[in-house]
């Protein structure tokens, strides 16, 4: 989803889990999900160019809890794409990624940047690998990164790895809300009183506003109680959008960021006004989310 045809900028965008499933746990302790994920207009900016020598720099909001080492997915993303295709193949590149999402906080924003990353330098080195291929090497820098990658309504499944596109889900508007306080992935799973729990009911055959509140209802997001043990500020911000007039209200992911759904684009812009007034240190961002492909993108 690059801005235009040879542009060196590319979206990273939120990953929302509007519904997250926990229903199973392999032999190696990876904890097996069904989750219905949404991605949104909002996210991260990420710029590759080629260069003299390679070269990461952060800027934005969250920039200052941005890890700059060989740590960062960023960076993990294209030193995996650089042994796929050989040395030969990938000369040095300056990455500058622009961190406007929260960091740690269930939305995908490391895994999205990673997958920026890879679709960014499979074009600025011109390299021949197809989506699959990209996939793969996605998956070995974490569960997520598959999907970041789709980046469009999809059910996941496994431990997050096995992707289905889902047809006909409209563009929806979206308030995030992050009441400022990360919620370790790791120490959610610990927490968690089951692991066996019921799978997602069949979607609906359209998804809008209505269908998917109404399909919201029947489903939850496991991780949310144990989330809310660990990080009870998580209730806050669940409590504000809820004042704020949206139609559902849940967290992504592991926490601490909230989604709520509003019916228009428009709704969606004046609740988040209204909790940013109110909540001036949280992170707050109307949006809407990115349609299937052929739906319906107004909101």
């Amino acid at each position: 989803m690059e801005t235009d045809i040879g542009s060196r900028t590319w979206h990273a965008p939120a990953k929302i889990n509007l519904a997250l499933h926990v229903t199973g746990r392999r032999a190696d302790g990876y904890h097996l999900i069904e989750s219905l994920a949404v991605f949104t207009r909002f996210g991260d900016r990420v710029e590759v160019a080629l260069a003299d020598s390679d070269d990461f720099t952060v800027s934005g909001r969250y920039a200052p809890e941005v890890p700059l080492d060989a740590g960062n997915l960023v960076l993990k993303a294209r030193d995996a794409l650089r042994g796929e295709a050989g040395p030969h193949k990938t000369p040095p590149v300056a990455i500058k990624l622009e961190k406007n999402l929260p960091v740690a906080s269930g939305v995908g924003g490391g895994s999205s940047d990673a997958a920026a990353v890879l679709r960014g330098l499979v074009q600025a080195w011109g390299l021949d690998i197809d989506g699959a291929g990209l996939a793969r090497i996605g998956l070995s820098l974490g569960a997520d990164v598959p999907m970041c990658l789709a980046a469009r309504p999809l059910v996941a499944r496994g431990i997050g790895d096995e992707l289905s596109m889902v047809p006909d889900v409209s563009a929806l508007g979206l308030v995030l809300v992050n009441p400022g306080m990360p919620v370790s992935t790791a120490d959610v799973f610990a927490a968690l009183s089951r692991h066996d729990n019921e799978p997602l009911p069949p979607l609906p055959r359209g998804i809008d506003f209505h269908s998917l509140r109404n399909w919201l209802e029947l489903t939850r997001n496991d991780l949310q109680p144990a989330a809310l043990a660990i990080q009870p500020a998580i209730g806050r911000a669940l409590s504000w959008l809820d004042k704020a007039g949206s139609g559902f209200s849940r967290m992504s992911g592991s926490g601490a960021t909230c989604f709520g759904l509003f019916e228009t684009g428009n709704v969606a812009k004046r609740a988040a006004a209204e909790i940013r007034g109110r909540q001036p240190d949280w992170f707050v961002a109307a949006t809407r989310s990115i349609a299937s492909e052929g739906a319906d993108g107004q909101n």
